[in-house]
């Protein structure tokens, strides 16, 4: 079952070492397209005005706070929760700087050229989409082995510290997050609910897909 994995899979493309500044054309590309996917999805889940993802919705939070954008301070988390590698023996990569670029810019994207369902039904699968891909994204950039971005980091690092499943310990975080961005005045949606408790098995089932097609 895919809910129980604990390590992330490996195939023929995977980078052999996180620190790996010169990889394969493959596993470069292979990267990029996961960390679009996870940016569409994240974008697309703004789109369907269903409540944004966790960290957004702290980012958001934050924002009303604060005289900084969205985007400008989901910027800042991410460096911060970078910072908290340090105490779970993680590294930066390739992947991790990409990571925070090529995300914000697929949300922008979709911000700009993707409009809003007008059907209520039509937003809900938009935002069930919408976290697919997000988990799909993450199964291609983490088998890619360049460096995970700022939250999986995370996630990984806590799950090798307590060897829980992925799926308990990347849900554990988002209901966290989304629990303080709700405090200081985030928007909190059906979008999010399904994000929250959606992104652990979905992360889950990508890295399974991924390891799977291409064993």
């Amino acid at each position: 079952m895919f809910l129980t994995i604990k390590n992330i899979p490996r195939t023929s493309w995977s980078s052999n070492k996180p620190l790996n500044f010169k990889p394969k054309l493959l596993t470069f590309l292979f990267l990029c397209f996961g960390l679009t996917l996870f940016g569409i999805g994240e974008g697309l889940l703004l789109v369907s005005y269903m409540g944004a993802s966790p960290w957004s919705v702290l980012a958001q939070g934050i924002s009303l706070k604060v005289d900084f954008s969205i985007g400008l301070i989901t910027f800042f988390i991410s460096l911060f929760v970078i910072f908290l590698w340090i105490f779970l023996s993680q590294k930066p990569g390739i992947g991790t700087i990409l990571n925070a670029v090529i995300i914000a810019l697929m949300i922008d994207t979709c911000l700009t050229y993707v409009e809003t369902p007008e059907a209520f039904l039509s937003k809900i699968l938009l935002a069930i989409v919408a976290v697919l891909l997000v988990g799909l994204g993450s199964g291609f950039y983490l088998i890619a082995n360049l460096g995970p971005g700022p939250r999986d980091g995370l996630m990984t690092g806590l799950q090798e510290k307590t060897n829980l499943p992925i799926a308990l310990v990347r849900a554990f975080l988002e209901i966290t997050v989304v629990s303080i961005g709700w405090y200081l005045g985030g928007t909190v949606g059906v979008g999010t609910l399904l994000f929250a408790f959606g992104i652990g098995p979905s992360v889950a089932l990508g890295l399974f897909l991924v390891a799977r097609i291409f064993s």
